[in-house]
């Protein structure tokens, strides 16, 4: 399999129009099923699907650097972490070994953090193109009152967050209330303004993946940019009957509206060859245009790490220990 190489700052980044979404289709809602049986087969066959090796292997691993969304969201995160933060964001790996690989200007998607912490992510990213992405909306359970929420996000993009991810209602899915999930999900992405909101569906807390199917479309019926596994604080977190679930739903909404909308998986991605796997079906499922950051983000912090090491290791043979690449 080839992979383009990730794009230079030289070099304009592609930018999907947004998702203006449309009315909610309920007759088209409960059209929605999920073949679980089916789908897990099918995941279960991707890992060995698959095998890319030397020069072909080390660019799919570049490629997923620029597709990262750098993440801290500790409730002991200070703005010295988060500076610490944007700096490997902004040099994800040591410019001798991009040197080697033939790599400049190679920086992670987005950099992800508490409301609070947006502030000093976006003066520690001024003069990039970094964008800084902010949690909110409750995050993670999102059960504060709606008003809250909202504001949350009003304030996020004040302070310059350019990208929201916010939270659904679980309780809406499980109760099949998709009106509700709808209006919600319209009226957060109203308040987004101007900054791209991904739709966090926490979908190890929606029961089944035909649940998982109904929240997708109508997040995206309702304008979501993106849609997202998880908050990384689930029990579970993304899996690839899940994101087989998911990126199936987005296929379905481009093909009937010719609207494309991103994909994020989040949480328990963090070795280099998960990356690839999931790269790969993404390739396979929705095509190469799905292989840009304005539509696909892994949410992660510690799959940088295991990335660099594997290209240490393409060029030096060796594999370095993991000290020798710290997130902040």
């Amino acid at each position: 399999m080839q992979i383009e190489r990730p794009q230079s700052p030289s070099r304009p980044a592609l930018h999907e129009p947004r998702n203006p979404g449309l009315p909610l289709d309920m007759d088209w809602v409960r059209r929605v099923q999920a073949n679980t049986s089916a789908i897990e087969r099918r995941a279960a066959t991707l890992p060995g699907r698959r095998s890319v090796k030397k020069d072909h292997q080390a660019a799919w691993l570049l490629k997923a650097i620029s597709l990262i969304d750098l993440t801290t969201l500790a409730g002991d995160d200070t703005e010295n972490r988060v500076r610490r933060l944007c700096a490997k964001a902004k040099q994800p790996a040591s410019p001798d070994l991009l040197d080697q690989l033939g790599m400049t200007g190679l920086t992670v998607g987005a950099v992800c953090v508490y409301h609070d912490m947006v502030p000093a992510a976006v003066a520690a990213l001024r003069g990039t193109q970094i964008p800084v992405a902010a949690v909110s909306t409750g995050f993670p359970a999102g059960l504060s009152p709606f008003h809250l929420r909202i504001a949350e996000i009003g304030e996020s993009v004040a302070a310059g967050a350019r990208e929201i991810d916010i939270v659904i209602s679980r309780r809406h899915v499980l109760t099949g209330n998709w009106q509700a999930l709808y209006d919600e999900m319209r009226e957060m992405r109203a308040a987004c303004g101007e900054a791209h909101v991904k739709a966090i569906l926490a979908t190890g807390e929606l029961g089944t993946l035909r649940n998982v199917a109904r929240a997708s479309l109508v997040c995206m019926m309702a304008g979501a940019d993106f849609i997202k596994t998880s908050t990384g604080k689930e029990s579970v977190n993304a899996t690839l009957p899940v994101t087989l679930t998911m990126i199936r739903t987005i296929r379905d909404y481009h093909d009937a509206t010719g609207v494309r909308v991103g994909y994020k998986p989040a949480g328990g991605i963090s070795k280099a060859k998960d990356a690839l796997t999931y790269l790969s079906m993404i390739k396979d499922e929705l095509g190469d245009r799905w292989l840009q950051p304005d539509l696909f983000r892994f949410g992660a912090s510690s799959l940088l790490g295991d990335i660099e090491r594997q290209l240490e290791h393409h060029v030096t043979g060796a594999y370095s220990a993991s000290w020798r690449h710290p997130m902040a």
